[in-house]
């Protein structure tokens, strides 16, 4: 098994990379010309839009015979990969490794998208909580101490980025020992902060439902604030994320560390880190803290020279103006590891009748066959993936656009807003450049 996250590059494209990223960054700067003409007052109010479901359904959606049934698939999923990951033999071939870096780490991103909090619902960590909770006469959601506000999404961040670093830094990220490590502190530390912290731990610092429940405001289902479960617009839905400490540094850690994987095996890069004749461990580690923090820095700078008026301090913009970036992470993930999922995805399906890697059947799945369509057509996977990213940024100037004129005053509306487009330009540019050009 070949663990390579991408197929397709430049030589694919039906148009010269060049030519691509010039129109990429062309159809950013209509989409904002457009909406600065045509876009005048704010248009997405999660707290109110919506068309409710109907109450069959809802009350299905909502019902604890449903969640429990959740719960119980989450935890038999994770007890059937955890007798692969403690008694399976040290084989890529052990499908642990491809549900943890394909179906899970990537998988996130469509399950999210078209079902909403899909981590929160199955997490083996919040149900093993709950029966502690339960077997012990204590309450899942009440903890020690109450979580602080100041931490925000920092826990989440910095688990996320420990799963960057697994899986795309450490030289060792393909062996079990170092999985059952990873995955030994991640049950632990989790654990141990929910007994402390409640639930509400779990929602801020477990990276997998942070990611999750960040994408998840780019679904289709929502809940307004009278509390009714409601189906509408991505964009209404992504109005709605709450701006807490550490967004920037979460999504910032997803941005950079997938535009940091797109760098890294270039041949440019390899032999860079040949000719320095150091760890490349160390070296690898650096860049990919570099990229995140270039991320979040560049990204603060340019939110924070949003004309504001007197109600707004500048140093909120970057938290208020965050979730912009939440559609260009999609962006970049589907277009980096799109035939990865597809292709690996569904090896990994058929390696999970298997756990033991001795030739068992157990889920009935070992016969399905891998389809290699996108790999078989090179030039279309190049075009989905200028795609991806060109509407990832076209969404995400949306959602800014939407978010500014709400802060703004009339006459800043458009000249306060030219940081975020500098900056959204020079993402497109690099992150085609990025995907195509190294």
């Amino acid at each position: 098994m070949i663990w390579a996250h991408g197929l397709g590059g430049a030589k694919d494209l039906p148009v010269p990379a060049p030519l691509a990223i010039a129109g990429g960054m062309a159809a950013l700067v209509i989409s904002f010309c457009v909406l600065a003409l045509a876009w005048r007052r704010p248009r997405y109010d999660a707290s109110t839009q919506g068309h409710p479901l109907p109450a069959p359904m809802a009350a299905i959606l909502e019902s604890a015979g449903f969640a429990w049934l959740l719960r119980l698939l989450g935890l038999l999923f994770f007890g059937y990969l955890t007798w692969a990951l403690v008694a399976g033999p040290d084989l890529t071939t052990n499908p642990v490794f491809g549900t943890f870096y394909v179906l899970v780490w990537v998988g996130i991103v469509p399950f999210s998208l078209l079902f909403g909090r899909v981590v929160r619902a199955v997490s083996p960590v919040r149900t093993l909580n709950l029966l502690i909770a339960k077997a012990t006469g204590g309450d899942p959601s009440v903890g020690l101490r109450q979580y602080p506000a100041r931490l925000g999404y920092w826990p989440a961040a910095l688990g996320l980025f420990a799963f960057v670093w697994q899986e795309l830094v450490n030289p060792d990220g393909a062996f079990l020992a170092p999985l059952r490590v990873w995955l030994a502190v991640y049950l632990a530390i989790m654990l141990i902060g929910a007994a402390i912290f409640g639930d509400e731990w779990l929602e801020r610092a477990d990276p997998f439902e942070v990611y999750s429940s960040l994408l998840a405001n780019l679904s289709p289902w929502g809940r307004r604030a009278d509390g009714r479960l409601v189906v509408r617009s991505p964009l209404a839905n992504l109005d709605g994320l709450v701006a807490r400490p550490g967004l920037v540094v979460t999504v910032s850690v997803l941005f950079g560390s997938t535009a940091f994987d797109s760098y890294k095996d270039s041949i440019r890069w390899v032999s860079f880190v040949d000719k320095l004749g150091i760890d490349p461990l160390l070296v690898n580690t650096v860049a990919l803290v570099a990229f995140c923090a270039i991320i979040a820095g560049t990204f603060t700078v340019a939110a924070m020279t949003t004309g504001v008026g007197e109600d707004t301090p500048r140093s909120q913009l970057p938290l208020l103006l965050g979730h912009s970036v939440v559609p260009i992470i999609v962006g970049y993930m589907t277009a980096h590891y799109l035939s990865y999922f597809v292709e690996l995805g569904l090896l990994t399906v058929i390696l999970l009748s298997d756990p033991m890697v001795q030739g068992d059947i157990l889920l009935g799945t070992a016969n399905l066959s891998v389809s290699y369509f996108l790999s078989f057509h090179p030039s279309l996977l190049a075009s989905l993936k200028v795609l991806a990213v060109v509407a990832g940024h076209i969404v995400g100037v949306i959602a800014a656009h939407d978010r500014a004129i709400k802060l703004l005053p009339k006459k800043h509306q458009v000249s306060g807003q030219l940081g975020m487009l500098i900056i959204m330009v020079a993402y497109t540019a690099t992150g085609l450049y990025l995907l195509f050009g190294t």
